[in-house]
């Protein structure tokens, strides 16, 4: 193993693993919440087995409340379950603008516990690229956990993408606080490698308060 496969390897199972411990967390709280409205329903069911009134509004309405955190750990599992899968295969074909959604959805908890508000605008002919999505994956949420530290007073990030005949461009806007980052603080080491797997450029415009990520239409082994 080189050094960049090594880094690669490093970065990556960082990745996972944070990604893992965050979801799990999500699940566990929608649990606990389930568990807490079950609490309350079994109490309920008690006092009506002691000949005490129960309001029928209440119990619905606690019932609605689990139906909904039952889905929402199902909706937690299921791009779990996506972003694992991102793993089988060196080189894929995937659409960009999907990807750009996962990756935000998976990074939400940590910009929520900084403050800040991911967005993403899926392009009207979706981009196709062939590449490596897990490195992708990494790139993109390195990038975005990086720049979170840059957004602006908004605490806003935007990404979208925008294709061309031979690339596909990745851009993260509203960073208004660029120019304040130090010159050759990112990209870093992870980010190169990560780079350099993907055949990808990477480009800061401080003044625009802008990252941008220029990807090839296809990768090749």
């Amino acid at each position: 193993m080189n050094h960049r496969e090594d880094i690669l390897a490093k970065t990556g199972f960082q990745f996972f693993g944070k990604i893992s411990a965050s979801t799990s967390h999500e699940i566990k709280n929608a649990l606990a919440i389930i568990n807490e409205d079950a609490g309350l329903l079994e109490d309920m069911m008690f006092m009506s087995d002691k000949g005490m009134a129960v309001d029928p509004a209440r119990i619905k309405t606690l019932a609605g409340k689990i139906k909904d955190q039952i889905h929402r750990a199902d909706k937690i599992v299921k791009r779990m379950n996506r972003f694992s899968h991102s793993v089988d295969k060196p080189l894929a074909d995937i659409d960009v603008g999907e990807l750009l959604e996962l990756v935000v959805a998976i990074s939400g908890r940590f910009a929520y516990m900084r403050g800040v508000t991911l967005d993403v605008t899926v392009p009207a002919s979706p981009g196709t690229i062939t590449t490596n999505p897990f490195f992708l994956e990494n790139l993109i949420w390195l990038c975005l956990d990086f720049r979170m530290g840059a957004a602006g007073q908004e605490k806003n990030i935007h990404l979208f993408a925008e294709g061309t005949e031979k690339s596909v461009r990745v851009r993260f806007t509203k960073l208004e606080h660029l120019r304040n980052i130090p010159t050759g603080a990112f990209p870093g080491e992870e980010e190169r490698a990560l780079l350099g797997a993907l055949r990808a450029e990477i480009k800061t415009e401080a003044k625009a308060g802008e990252v941008i990520i220029t990807l090839p239409r296809k990768m090749l082994r």
